[in-house]
């Protein structure tokens, strides 16, 4: 454990205008935040990590469970926590991130709510604690190279659906080279089923969010427009666009 300690790359962040940016020792956008709106999404793709919501009522949201592999600069965490007011957990590798978070982007300290596990995530969802627990789990596993998810085995994904409840979804961002998020694609739906798997088209910086549903559903056009448009009005996220660019991978 020594040697990964080492071998955890530096923390810091950068300001341009009114956004901050994590950085894990290079020039990569590990996560960032609206200086004046810390509690918001700014960047699309992590927006599009929400897309769960589509899948669950409304109402239901307040009581259920989200989960973060990967903390980033917290804003997914600060968004369950804060703005739709889960239980919310994050396992997140290096102590520095954690550090990071709280002293510059705005995350809360821990309370009945808020848990951030120090840990390997591959490691801690083993954990049978957290089995059949997690209501939403949003993967977003990346080192300070952004080059290709650190954790992207069928093993892996296997252990992310056990950690779900039975209308549960999994959300991951892949970032990298076409093929690489084809291969990724391939092991998520293997132990998934391709019938339910979800996905955006990429967004401008190369981002592509793939959804993966613990029991595949078809929820028709018009139940997802509306939850869409309560997703905008309550939580202003763009929910309402996202139907455009997010489809089942088999029809």
């Amino acid at each position: 454990m020594a040697t990964k300690k080492q071998a955890l790359p530096e923390v810091n962040f950068s300001d341009w205008g009114d956004i901050r940016y994590l950085h894990l020792g290079t020039e990569w956008v590990q996560g960032s935040m609206k200086m004046d709106a810390p509690y918001e999404i700014e960047l699309e793709y992590v927006q599009r990590m929400m897309a769960w919501l589509l899948f669950v009522e409304p109402s239901s949201v307040l009581n259920r469970h989200a989960m973060q592999l990967g903390l980033g600069a917290a804003t997914l965490t600060k968004f369950s926590r804060k703005q739709l007011r889960m239980r919310t957990t994050a396992i997140e590798l290096n102590p520095q991130v954690l550090a990071a978070c709280r002293g510059w982007f705005k995350l809360p300290a821990d309370d009945a709510k808020l848990s951030v596990v120090i840990a390997d995530a591959a490691v801690e969802i083993r954990k049978a604690q957290w089995h059949g627990t997690v209501d939403a789990l949003q993967v977003d596993l990346y080192d300070h190279e952004a080059a290709a998810p650190v954790l992207d085995s069928e093993d892996f994904y296997a252990d992310c659906r056990a950690v779900l409840t039975d209308d549960g979804c999994m959300t991951v961002n892949l970032f990298g080279r076409s093929s690489s998020y084809e291969r990724s694609l391939e092991k998520i739906a293997a132990v998934f089923g391709a019938d339910a798997v979800w996905a955006f088209k990429p967004t401008r910086e190369g981002n592509t969010v793939v959804l993966a549903q613990r029991a595949p559903t078809r929820p028709k056009r018009e139940l997802l427009s509306a939850r869409a448009q309560v997703i905008q009005t309550r939580w202003g996220l763009p929910a309402s666009k996202w139907l455009r660019v997010f489809k089942p991978q088999q029809n």
